[in-house]
């Protein structure tokens, strides 16, 4: 069954950003490892990884359609943030985008027809769930802390054991 030429365009756009949700988060890396934060860094480059294991998905999901892959250029990611803060709320508004255009192709799908194509993007759904639960679960305790030292590297050491237990 091939794909439509429309949702090709947007599969293809959605490796495009999927690729470009990874140049972020080891962009974000770069910026708390350069704050000397290597526990949040760990936990961004672990994001980053998991964002080009969804590239491949998609990517591979077009192969198996015959449909042609078509690599686009990325944009520099942000690298300057405020605070820790900052950064993970640049990461909750980045997975919003991502779940929103995951949406979008779902619905297009729909729209054509395509049931293979929802039935596979399915699993990013339920996945788009979980990650703006846990960054938004890390903001929400960024902020109860707020000015606290102490309290950031506490944080900083528990984001280093979650990346740890997630690898």
């Amino acid at each position: 069954m091939q794909l439509p030429e429309t949702l090709l365009k947007s599969l293809n756009d959605q490796i495009a950003l999927e690729l470009s949700s990874a140049y972020a988060y080891f962009g974000m890396a770069a910026w708390f490892e350069h704050q000397a934060l290597t526990g949040f860094a760990t936990w961004m480059k672990l994001q980053g990884k998991e964002e080009l294991g969804h590239a491949k998905k998609f990517y591979e999901y077009v192969i198996d359609r015959g449909g042609r892959v078509q690599l686009q250029a990325l944009g520099q990611p942000v690298q300057e943030f405020a605070s820790p803060l900052a950064v993970f709320e640049a990461s909750l508004a980045h997975e919003q985008k991502v779940s929103a255009a995951i949406c979008a192709i779902h619905e297009a799908a729909g729209n054509a027809k395509d049931y293979a194509t929802q039935s596979f993007l399915k699993w990013f759904l339920d996945e788009q769930v979980e990650e703006e639960k846990t960054v938004n679960e890390m903001i929400g305790r960024l902020r109860l802390i707020g000015d606290s030292r102490p309290g950031l590297f506490q944080l900083d050491r528990e984001a280093a054991r979650r990346a740890e237990a997630e690898k």
